[in-house]
């Protein structure tokens, strides 16, 4: 059975013979584009699951090729590129990629985080739906937070906070992404705030739980899958 369609934009054939067989072992079906305009060809057609994005391409700043991307398709993007500075990936992050892989990768790694992406797209507003994991357990339609079946008593603001990283889970979310989705637009250079209020929430959720919020230093956090999760 054949899986999701995968475009993979970039300009280095070595990354094109490594992906492709890698990625059609795991039931992906791959297309190759080699330049941005090539790629944005591609993406303008149907049925695709998730697109792989060089930042480095020849002919448009991968940056402004993102951009580009997101505005005619809502299909998960996954920047692998070997640009390591914080706010270039702070840009792509901001700018709509759903994540972020730094060249040279681990193939495990990456095919990790491209499931996550896709898992993400797949699942329809996820309202409902409770979730679990990691002993930590949270029904999002009446906001009830459980650690190991106890319930854990959060602010509102805690809440938002950790509502918004369950519904990203696996996704790296920007400070201002967080800031803007928790207190709004005027808040978005409050970082230092926010810091607080992560530590707050890592308190109450206690040691085991606490640990699934990672740090993305300069960044932002991420919300680890426990081990043990459906991939």
């Amino acid at each position: 059975m054949i899986g999701p369609r995968i475009l993979v934009i970039d300009d280095e054939p070595q990354i094109h013979r490594f992906l492709r067989p890698a990625l059609e072992a795991e039931g992906y079906s791959v297309d190759r584009a080699d330049t941005a305009r090539e790629g944005l060809r591609h993406a303008a057609r149907q049925g695709l699951g998730a697109i792989l994005l060089d930042l480095g391409l020849p002919d448009l700043d991968g940056q402004e090729a993102l951009l580009q991307l997101r505005a005619i398709t809502p299909v998960p993007i996954l920047v692998v590129s070997a640009r390591d500075a914080n706010d270039q990936k702070v840009r792509a992050l901001d700018g709509g990629a759903d994540d972020y892989v730094q060249k040279p990768f681990a193939m495990p790694e990456l095919l990790a985080r491209l499931r996550a992406c896709i898992r993400r797209a797949m699942v329809q507003d996820g309202v409902g739906q409770p979730w679990e994991g990691g002993g930590l357990h949270i029904d999002l339609v009446r906001r009830v937070v459980r650690v190991e079946g106890a319930d854990v008593m959060l602010t509102p603001r805690e809440y938002s906070l950790l509502e918004a990283l369950v519904r990203n889970v696996g996704r790296v979310i920007t400070h201002q992404q967080l800031l803007k989705m928790v207190w709004g637009a005027d808040h978005a250079g409050d970082v230092q705030y926010l810091r607080v209020y992560i530590g707050h929430l890592r308190q109450k959720l206690g040691p085991a739980v606490a640990g699934l919020i990672r740090t993305e230093a300069g960044i932002g956090y991420r919300l680890l899958e426990p081990a043990g999760n459906p991939p």
